[in-house]
């Protein structure tokens, strides 16, 4: 007697060749029935003996497509069915209006495609947009769920018939891979000049051949093309040429910050970078993110790819027009976001021709339109895992299952700087694609639009809104005018924001001690914290310990002048009598004075605990980095000029206070003073400053320990990008037989932030 079922599958499992699975899946233990997409996911009716549906049904989650995440398989058997399948199809879409689907993040080009791409007898040969149901643009190109080509980016393009058999037959590998498409039927490529002639097109293999050739000259010859990639356009010019990055960097407006690359293949890397098995494997995985890898001390990259940096960030080709074009032009590139300085990254072709043609020579576009921008992703690897430091191409929007239902359905904001958002509802939080510093309208615009986006895809109303603390966040001001209809706002500490977020993706759901370290977050008592051990749960939190508090002469201005922290610092300990310590680089005509002024009066001088304005401190004392071109510079810098692998350390102590104690730098500052005039070499401070913090972070942690008894410590906030820090803290807490947690699936900077938005915010409502 053969049986039916009714199989609900909910996850990432459209777009990424889950229903031909199925198929086959059925064909091998001849099971008749069908499949389908629907809002929620894919909906399966199997028939077949018990024995057959048993393996079927097991099968279905342990041989799943390799990009599928299922999160849940329902399975229900329907009694007194009376239909009977004669074969098992695959049927057309259905919607409804309870979506709860999953968009699939970007996929790299397959092995499969790519063999055909660069085979001269196939009808694909050179073709720019070669994709299947394993690979291919996802979530840049989707309007709307379910994944069906009408709610594409792809519907303006009618499929030729060769296309449309491929499209229709359930044993090719194209089938119903929704951007499939060919030269005859597809997207074009074309190579434009700043006056917009087009100066190549792909029509075919001989003319596709043809634009690479040229672009390849161009770039030999030292140009910068503008190229649209799957999210958006990048930035490209030849890796090994220090003129045409320089170049780059003035026409950009983008000083000193390193520039992302591509390289050919994993050979090249490993030419210029030091590579383990780990970062191999993240380099090469379908993500295909940016990873960042130490420098090889013989590299003959640009030295302006990285200055002043011991890393560089490198990536392998993840779409075709990537892989032909290193055909073509077989050495490193830098690939750069395409966009201006400070603003969203460009995904239009008229904006690119627009605004680009201020820092390209040439574009290289296509009629493929995007639908949603999506920019690389950045990760390292640390202790064998994943290590985020700006989650999107490839991740975003994979959701982040939370282990417990939400009250209500909540929209998170963010913060300011690498903002994010995240939409949620039942246990899933769909983290969004990396949005920008939110500094100007054309960044908040690109927020506000894919907000809206993911509120449709997802089909999430909110009922409860939750946003940073900070009054004059334009997250904080979205929030907070976002609806007229009395849904709750939920103003979130910062730095609690951060711990929580942390707990999430580890699992824990009781109190831990947390280390929040980063450079800004509007704290509880109306000062700026930055360096705050908390006592941390979902809904709530207590600040046991600080940083000890200094003044920021002229507030945000000196977060990119760090000499004049280094003045603060120098202040707090020796008074008006600093101005007689030999450190020539901080005595500034007229500048000192005026610092001096600002501090001896009280005037624009905001109070905070930061740690990252300590990193910058202690950078501009040692003459490492006295002003900033980017956010973090002075604490990059200083990491990097870390020389010798000794214990020595300053001594950093603790002071009672009525919170808990607060951790004590002047013996700090004035040791590092005492080696500068002795002539200590500056990544010698570098080191022992970076031992001190780990030290004194034990100390506190050890304190903690004997009167709360809390074992477990999660460890985030943007100051824990700093690998140095990570591992010593990290290390000492581990030998003191401390479970230390830290960011795996989102970043410790504030772009992990709206996760522990979310929480919070149910946390709260639910009281």
């Amino acid at each position: 007697m053969e049986l039916i079922y009714k199989i609900n599958v909910k996850g990432t499992v459209q777009g990424v060749g889950f229903r031909p699975f199925v198929y086959n899946l059925a064909k091998k233990h001849r099971i008749s029935g069908y499949v389908l997409n629907n809002t929620l996911g894919v909906e399966i009716k199997a028939q077949g003996k018990a024995s057959n549906l048993d393996s079927f049904k097991y099968e279905l989650k342990d041989q799943a497509p390799p990009q599928s995440n299922i999160s849940s398989i329902e399975s229900q058997k329907l009694a007194n069915q009376r239909e009977n399948f004669s074969d098992f199809r695959i049927k057309f879409s259905s919607r409804s209006d309870n979506k709860n689907t999953q968009i699939s993040p970007e996929l790299n080009v397959c092995h499969d495609c790519q063999q055909e791409l660069f085979d001269p007898d196939d009808r694909r040969y050179l073709y720019p947009f070669i994709n299947c149901t394993n690979c291919g643009p996802r979530f840049t190109i989707t309007k709307n769920i379910p994944y069906d080509r009408n709610f594409t980016t792809m519907d303006e393009f009618e499929m030729c018939s060769l296309c449309s058999n491929e499209y229709n037959d359930p044993d090719d590998r194209r089938f119903h891979a929704q951007p499939d498409s060919c030269f005859e039927c597809g997207p074009q490529l074309f190579l434009y000049d700043c006056s917009e002639n087009i100066l190549a097109r792909s029509k075919g293999p001989a003319s596709t051949e043809q634009l690479f050739i040229k672009m390849s000259d161009f770039l030999q010859k030292g140009a910068i093309i503008s190229i649209k990639s799957n999210g958006g356009f990048h930035l490209a010019c030849n890796a090994l040429d220090e003129e045409a990055v320089l170049k780059l960097r003035g026409k950009k407006y983008r000083y000193d910050k390193a520039l992302a690359l591509m390289f050919p293949d994993l050979t090249s890397i490993k030419k210029h970078c030091h590579i383990n098995s780990d970062e191999e494997e993240l380099l090469t995985s379908y993500t295909r993110p940016i990873v960042l890898l130490k420098k090889k001390l013989d590299t003959n990259i640009a030295d302006s790819v990285a200055p002043e940096n011991n890393y560089l960030g490198a990536m392998l080709p993840y779409n075709p027009i990537q892989l032909l074009l290193f055909k073509y032009f077989p050495q490193p590139l830098v690939m750069t976001s395409g966009n201006i300085c400070g603003e969203p990254i460009i995904y239009k072709n008229g904006n690119a021709i627009s605004k680009l043609s201020q820092i390209a020579d040439y574009h290289c576009l296509h009629n493929r339109k995007i639908h949603v921008s999506c920019d690389d992703s950045v990760y390292r690897v640390f202790r064998g895992e994943n290590y985020p430091i700006r989650r999107s191409r490839g991740f975003a929007p994979r959701a982040l299952s939370i282990g417990k239902k939400l009250e209500r359905p909540v929209l998170a904001c963010g913060a300011e700087r690498k903002n994010t958002f995240a939409v949620a509802k039942g246990d899933q939080v769909w983290l969004s694609q990396h949005i920008g510093d939110l500094e100007n309208l054309a960044v908040l615009n690109s927020f506000e639009t894919s907000i809206e986006h993911f509120l449709e895809v997802f089909d999430v109303q909110p009922e409860v809104i939750a946003h940073d603390l900070h009054p004059d966040y334009l997250s904080t001001k979205y929030a907070r005018n976002y609806d007229d209809e009395g849904i709750p706002n939920v103003a979130i500490q910062h730095h609690h924001a951060h711990a929580v977020a942390c707990m999430v993706e580890n699992g824990l759901d009781e109190p831990v001690i947390a280390f929040v370290m980063d450079g800004t977050g509007a704290g509880a008592d109306g000062t700026i914290w930055g360096g705050e051990i908390l006592i941390v749960e979902h809904g709530s939190f207590n600040r046991i310990a600080h940083l000890e508090h200094v003044r920021m002469p002229g507030g945000k201005s000196s977060i990119y002048n760090p000499w004049e922290m280094a003045v603060s610092y120098l202040y707090e300990v020796y008074g008006s009598d600093l101005k007689n310590l030999e450190l020539p680089h901080l005595k500034r005509d007229g500048e000192l004075e005026l610092v001096l002024k600002m501090l001896e009066n009280n005037l624009n001088t905001p109070i905070t605990s930061s740690c990252g304005r300590l990193f910058d401190a202690v950078s501009a004392l040692t003459n490492i980095r006295c002003e900033i071109n980017y956010e973090g510079q002075a604490a990059i810098e200083l990491e990097n000029s870390i020389s010798g692998q000794s214990k020595a350390a300053y001594n950093m102590h603790l002071a009672d206070n009525d919170e808990g104690f607060v951790i004590k730098w002047d013996k700090l500052i004035e040791s590092i003073v005492t080696d500068i005039q002795q002539g200590a070499a500056s990544g010698s401070i570098a080191l022992k400053f970076h031992n001190s913090l780990a030290n004194v972070f034990l100390k506190s942690a050890l304190r903690i320990r004997s009167t709360t008894k809390l074992n477990k410590i999660v460890l985030s906030g943007g100051v824990f990008m700093n690998m140095y820090l990570l591992d010593r803290i990290e290390r000492l807490l581990r030998e003191n037989d401390f479970d230390v947690y830290w960011h795996t699936k989102v970043p410790t900077n504030d772009g992990g932030i709206p996760l522990g938005q979310v929480m919070i915010a149910d946390s709260k409502i639910r009281g």
